[in-house]
């Protein structure tokens, strides 16, 4: 893998794709992550690493005529990209990278999205187009084939800027607090209902301090 610092980028500077996975399924998630280093174990997460023990080492083998890296480090100088995908397949050496995810076989964009971040890296190291990549659910042992568009290439891009404006101002954004929360590993960090009521309540006291304020400041007309 690329070390710290690379091409134009400073290590601080630098975005892990798996960062694109986390801010584009939820930007508090990313950041509790990314800026505030909190790990927090869940069934989800036990299951995830558990599908991905087999392709967490380094390896090169052929099979079926292909050749197959496992744990293959990634990086963009072009977007500030450092990171590693789970499998890559070279056939005739265009190369076809695989995630592995532990859920069932339905579309997330999320997963989308760091799978085509795992292929602008790719374009760039090989030189190679890669115009398509899979997502392998463990679950239904089924893969499902993504199609990297300009659309989720620009959104890409996106997102990696985003997550590095959030890196260096170190800034929690608000909770979701929706149905994301009753699967995230970080619900007990992140707090997003105690976070969520508590601006609840400061947008009412705003409201309400407005409507004093209003009220203060209008004249009752036959006093003129």
């Amino acid at each position: 893998m690329a070390a710290a610092g690379l091409g134009d980028w400073s290590d601080t500077e630098l975005v892990a794709i798996s960062a694109i996975q986390h801010y584009s399924y939820c930007p508090r998630q990313c950041a509790l992550i990314h800026v505030e280093q909190t790990f927090e174990e869940n069934l989800y997460t036990m299951r995830g690493r558990r599908v991905h023990e087999r392709v967490d080492e380094p390896d090169t083998t052929i099979e079926g005529g292909v050749r197959v890296e496992r744990a293959l480090p990634l990086w963009s100088e072009k977007l500030g990209l450092i990171g590693k995908a789970d499998v890559v397949e070279f056939h005739d050496e265009v190369p076809y990278p695989v995630e592995y995810k532990h859920g069932s076989k339905r579309p997330r964009s999320h997963d989308d999205l760091q799978l085509c971040a795992q292929a602008i890296c790719l374009e760039e190291m090989t030189g190679e187009p890669v115009p398509r990549g899979a997502v392998f659910h463990h679950s239904s042992r089924r893969r499902r084939e993504v199609v990297f568009t300009d659309e989720l290439r620009r959104e890409v891009a996106r997102i990696t800027e985003a997550i590095r404006g959030m890196l260096q101002v170190h800034t929690l954004p608000p909770p979701a607090n929706d149905e994301r929360c009753r699967h995230c590993s970080l619900a007990d960090s992140c707090m997003p209902q105690v976070v969520g009521e508590k601006g609840r309540l400061k947008n009412l006291s705003q409201e309400v301090l407005s409507g004093v304020q209003l009220i203060g400041g209008v004249r009752d007309p036959d006093t003129t």
